[in-house]
């Protein structure tokens, strides 16, 4: 019996990659869970979530030609909610405080006082390394 598009199963993980985890569906058929459609948050690692031989819920997203795509996050029956918030909304509407606009010599200052500093560090860096430009030489 093929799997549907569309139908929910249950299938048994047999192997793990960095991208997604595989999924045994049973009568020799087996698909794909790609990492993006495991969790609704940011997965950074698949072993933080799954592992082998765990058992779950998927949904077949695509067959063709005999590559199934499984959703884990599709399948939960969690409702979604119909609007997103986003963070900005979430806080108090605070308007970044201005600065004052700085003159032409203010600006100068400033970026020769930052280059110094920056040329000194890299100076402290590289002095006592050996075959480097600027080096100790005695």
């Amino acid at each position: 019996m093929a799997v549907e598009v569309g139908a929910k199963t249950e299938g048994k993980i047999t192997g793990i990659t960095n991208f997604g985890a595989f999924v045994d569906l049973g009568e020799g058929q087996s698909g794909m869970v790609h990492i993006s459609e495991i969790a609704d948050g940011y997965v950074k690692d698949i072993h933080d979530v799954l592992s082998v031989g765990d058992t779950v819920k998927v949904l077949v997203l695509n067959d063709k030609d005999h590559k199934i795509a499984l959703s884990i996050k599709q399948a939960s029956d969690k409702p979604k909610p119909k609007y997103q918030t986003h963070r900005s909304h979430e806080r108090n509407d605070r308007r970044p405080q201005q600065r004052k606009p700085e003159s032409f010599d203010d600006m100068m200052s400033g970026f020769m006082k930052e280059s110094e500093e920056r040329l000194s560090t890299i100076k402290k860096n590289t002095e006592g390394k050996r075959g480097g430009r600027g080096g100790r030489r005695s």
